[in-house]
């Protein structure tokens, strides 16, 4: 199971975007609100997470995958559950990723120490330790980062190719028509 974390004022593009891309790709996906069932997003769109905070398993968990967003990115790193799972994620190897704001989360954790990342602009002095390159989707070892909204769909892309290998993610690329 792939969890994205959905907190007031997430960014909707480098949230729904994972999940449609991920669940075209094969892979169960769960959204879950952070606070409540339905967030409602930067831009004033309301979501209805498939769970809430509260009743996350890791289980079966396979990654995480956090929006970024203002003030999604804050309210995501003040919430104990989504950082209680990161750091099982992070403990156990397992997938996480994160874009726009979103890494910034990690390299408070010191998650990025010695990793390729990269974030929305800005937020470079956030990524605690990174190996910083101004890339637009960066892939190491288990922790996939993107810069911003623009590069959702590679993000995702990315983050497939990780759960269920390349020859998936490209089967999935050429079936969305992306010029990446």
């Amino acid at each position: 199971m792939v969890y994205v974390f959905l907190a007031e004022g997430f960014e909707t593009i480098e949230a729904l975007t994972p999940v449609d891309i991920l669940r075209r790709g094969g892979v169960e996906v769960q959204t879950v609100g952070v606070g409540s069932k339905t967030i409602t997003s930067s831009h004033g769109i309301p979501v209805t997470a498939d769970i809430t905070a509260d009743e996350l398993k890791t289980d079966y968990i396979e990654a995480v995958v956090l929006p970024g967003g203002m003030p999604g990115t804050l309210n995501l790193e003040k919430n104990e559950t989504v950082i209680r799972t990161v750091k099982y994620c992070a403990e156990n190897n397992l997938l996480i990723g994160a874009i726009c704001a979103a890494p910034s989360i990690l390299g408070h954790l010191g998650l990025l120490k010695g990793k390729k990342a990269t974030a929305f602009p800005g937020f470079e002095k956030d990524l605690d330790g990174a190996v910083y390159d101004n890339g637009f989707v960066e892939h190491d070892g288990p922790i996939v980062t993107a810069r911003g909204m623009g590069v959702s769909a590679e993000f995702a892309l990315k983050l497939l190719e990780v759960l269920k290998g390349k020859e998936t993610a490209d089967k999935v690329h050429s079936s969305i028509q992306s010029r990446i």
